[in-house]
């Protein structure tokens, strides 16, 4: 009896989890991911990694807030457990600071998240500019500790890992039943998609153990999340910027902003500095779609453009690609084969 043969495109965040949940899910699957890329080379890698969202205008708020909590709850069961220093996952409070008081007062996650609240004025006294916030718990997703500890996972699930680039979808077709495009910005030419654009990112690791409590800029321009190995400190927001180099000027901007919020900060020793290009799109895209390849129907279930949120939303998309592909095995009798 012939397995289905899927084969998952990308070895971020968003292709490592779908890969996982497929071969958890469908044992009847032989899943394979291919990739050009693997940790510490993806721009998943240089994530902060710290779990908020924005909204996307036209998805559904219902689906939006699902993909969060399926999210919250995937990793808040791995900070809980014994594998937390292992995968990288951990808890992590702190505030999310404005300078004018919020249109939406409470954002959609606020209950998804753990013991959100508005900040008091005794906690704003230290942010002297800042007018309104939130204090709230969430989690903290380290991806140079995260991917690797995946790709485990999914190579125990049966799952079965290539390093090569893919250029097109014809040159899976022939050995794959089903293929999942998680190639974030890759699909600008992978499925020759006009509407994803980069949005570069610039980030900075600091020395300063004694920083506990993430901070973040409502604007999301300046951001402060210590984690495990040294304190995150960005950022930038470049659209349609593909540049990976450092840019110096960028450096000074975030130790300047970020010294602003935390005086201490300027005393602390820089680490690292990283660039990366978040695979941006007005709505990530998570659909499933018939491609005519050499010949025959292929069914292509996509997910990415998840831009700076792909770690927020990584295991909630897969959860709902995971989903589409149950729908391609049912509806194209693909299971006719097993």
């Amino acid at each position: 009896m012939k397995s289905i043969e899927v084969v998952v495109v990308g070895g971020g965040v968003v292709g490592f989890s779908t890969a996982v949940c497929i071969a958890e899910a469908l044992p009847s699957c032989s899943v394979t991911l291919v990739a050009e890329k693997f940790s510490p080379d993806t721009t998943s890698d240089g994530a902060a990694g710290l779990l908020f969202a924005a909204k996307f205008p036209d998805i559904p708020l219902e689906r939006q807030r699902r993909w969060f909590r399926d999210s919250f709850d995937h990793l808040l069961a791995i900070a809980q457990s014994q594998h937390s220093p292992e995968a990288g996952v951990m808890l992590s409070s702190g505030w999310q600071i404005f300078k004018e008081v919020p249109a939406e007062k409470k954002p959609f996650w606020s209950e998804l998240v753990i013991g959100f609240r508005f900040m008091s004025d005794r906690e704003l006294n230290q942010f002297p500019d800042h007018k309104f916030g939130h204090a709230f718990t969430t989690i903290k997703c380290e991806c140079p500790t995260y991917l690797p500890w995946l790709e485990k996972r999914f190579r125990k699930a049966g799952g079965q890992v290539q390093q090569r680039k893919v250029s097109s979808l014809e040159e899976l077709s022939s050995s794959y039943d089903i293929i999942v495009n998680c190639s974030g910005l890759g699909s600008k030419t992978l499925v020759d998609d006009s509407q994803v654009y980069p949005v570069r990112g610039q980030v900075l690791k600091l020395e300063a153990p004694w920083l506990q409590h993430f901070i973040r800029a409502g604007d999301g321009m300046t951001y402060i999340y210590p984690g495990i190995h040294g304190v995150t400190v960005g950022g930038t927001r470049q659209e349609g910027d593909w540049r990976l180099q450092v840019d110096e000027g960028d450096t000074k901007s975030i130790l300047e902003r970020c010294s602003r919020l935390v005086p201490s900060l300027s005393r602390a020793k820089v680490l690292s500095q990283w660039v990366g290009l978040r695979p941006s799109r007005r709505n990530p895209r998570v659909e499933r779609e018939l491609v005519q390849l050499q010949g025959h129907r292929v069914p292509v279930v996509h997910n990415y453009g998840h831009g700076g949120w792909g770690v927020t939303l990584a295991w909630g998309t897969a959860l709902d690609a995971l989903g589409l592909v149950r729908q391609c095995l049912h509806e194209t009798h693909l299971h006719a084969k097993l």
